[in-house]
C-alpha cells in the first residue's frame, strides 16, 4: 500500500515537535479577572456557586492586585456591589460610589495596573433590570442611556482605564463615546458587550453581584441565543458609535460567533467565559469527574482558536499558574 507524502503523525510525536507546530499560544496577558468588590473592612467571602471566586472589600484590592500582576495578569473588570440600592440606580454614577472607589484604590496602589471596569445598572437598581422602568415595568432605553453615559464618565473621572458597556440598550456606545469625549476622556477606550446572549449561563454572577431582576427577565434586551446573523449586526452597529474592542458573551456556547465576529470585522475581540461554565467545571472537577487543568486550559486555548484576543474568565488565576508552570 502507498502512504501519502504527508503524514500528520510525524509532528505529533513528542511535546517539543507539537510546541513547534502549535497554531495558537494561550498567555497570562490574555486573560482579564473579574472582580466583585463591595463596601465594608475585611470582607473575603466566596461565592457559593463560584468556588475559588470570593467577593472583596475595598481594603483587600492591593494584595489582589498584586497577586494577578504576579501571575502576569494584566487587568482586571470590575463590578461594584453597592450597599444600598434604588430605583434610580443611583449608586452607579456615585462620586463616592463603590466601583468609583475600587477604581481609585487600585490606581493609587498600582498605577501602570489596567482597570476595566463595567457600566450597568442592574446591580445598582432596586428592580435589578438594566436601566430605567417605565410605568409598565419595560426599560426605557434613551432614558437609561443618559444613566449609562453618566456612570461611564465617572467611571473615567476615578480613573478606569477602559469602560465596558453590558447593557444592550440600543445605542449606548455612542451616548458613552460623546460623553467621555465632551468630558476630555476621549483617550479612554470602550470594551462594548456587543453580542450578548439571554444566557441560562449567568445565574452563579448573579449571586455574586445581587443582580437578578426581581421581576421578569432580560429577554428584552439580551439577544435570542438561536441568532447569528443578529450579533453581526450588533457588532457593526457598536464599531460604527465608536467601540474599541467588541465582545461575545457567553463564551463556550457561542464559539461560532466568536469565530464570525473575528472574520467579519478584523476588530479586538474579547470573549467572557462567564460565570456557569465557570462553575460547571469546578463542579465536575470536585467529583473527579474531569481534569480540571486540562479542561481549563483546552476550552480557553479554544477561544483564542476561535478568534479571541481577550478573554474575560474567572479561571484566571488558575490559568495563569499552569501556564507559567509548564513555561
Amino acid at each position: 500500500m502507498k502512504f501519502p507524502a504527508y503524514r500528520p503523525r510525524r509532528l505529533r510525536r513528542t511535546a517539543a515537535l507539537r510546541s513547534m507546530v502549535r497554531e495558537n499560544a494561550l498567555s497570562p496577558a490574555d486573560l482579564i479577572y473579574p472582580l466583585f468588590v463591595e463596601f465594608g473592612t475585611g470582607v473575603r467571602r466566596e461565592v457559593s456557586s463560584m468556588p475559588g471566586v470570593f467577593n472583596i472589600s475595598l481594603d483587600q484590592l492591593p494584595a489582589e492586585v498584586d497577586e494577578l500582576k504576579r501571575l502576569g495578569i494584566p487587568a482586571v473588570i470590575l463590578f461594584g456591589i453597592p450597599s444600598v440600592k434604588d430605583e434610580a440606580g443611583s449608586g452607579a454614577f456615585a462620586e463616592d460610589g463603590i466601583a468609583q472607589q475600587a477604581i481609585r484604590a487600585i490606581k493609587a496602589h498600582a498605577p501602570e495596573f489596567t482597570v476595566i471596569t463595567d457600566v450597568c445598572m442592574c446591580e445598582y437598581t432596586s428592580h435589578g433590570h438594566c436601566g430605567a422602568l417605565d410605568e409598565h415595568g419595560c426599560v426605557m432605553n434613551d432614558v437609561t442611556l443618559e444613566m449609562l453615559a453618566q456612570t461611564a464618565v465617572s467611571h473615567a473621572e476615578a480613573g478606569a482605564d477602559m469602560v465596558a458597556p453590558s447593557d444592550m440598550m440600543d445605542g449606548r456606545v455612542g451616548a458613552i463615546r460623546a460623553a467621555l469625549d465632551a468630558e476630555g476622556y476621549a483617550e479612554v477606550p470602550i470594551m462594548a458587550y456587543s453580542a450578548k446572549y439571554a444566557s441560562a449561563y449567568y445565574g452563579p454572577f448573579r449571586d455574586a453581584a445581587d443582580s437578578a431582576p426581581a421581576f421578569g427577565d432580560r429577554r428584552g434586551y439580551q439577544m435570542d441565543p438561536a441568532n447569528g446573523e443578529e450579533a453581526l449586526r450588533e457588532v457593526a452597529l457598536d464599531i460604527a458609535e465608536g467601540a474599541d474592542i467588541v465582545m461575545v458573551k457567553p463564551a463556550l456556547a457561542y464559539m461560532d460567533i466568536i469565530r464570525r465576529v473575528k472574520d467579519e470585522f478584523g476588530y479586538p475581540t474579547a470573549a467572557y467565559n462567564v460565570s456557569g461554565e465557570y462553575a460547571m467545571v469546578k463542579a465536575a472537577a470536585a467529583r473527579g469527574w474531569i481534569d480540571e487543568k486540562r479542561v481549563v486550559l483546552e476550552t480557553l486555548t479554544g477561544f483564542k482558536r476561535a478568534g479571541a484576543d481577550l478573554i474575560l474568565t474567572y479561571h484566571a488565576k488558575d490559568a495563569a499558574k499552569w501556564l507559567k508552570e509548564g513555561e
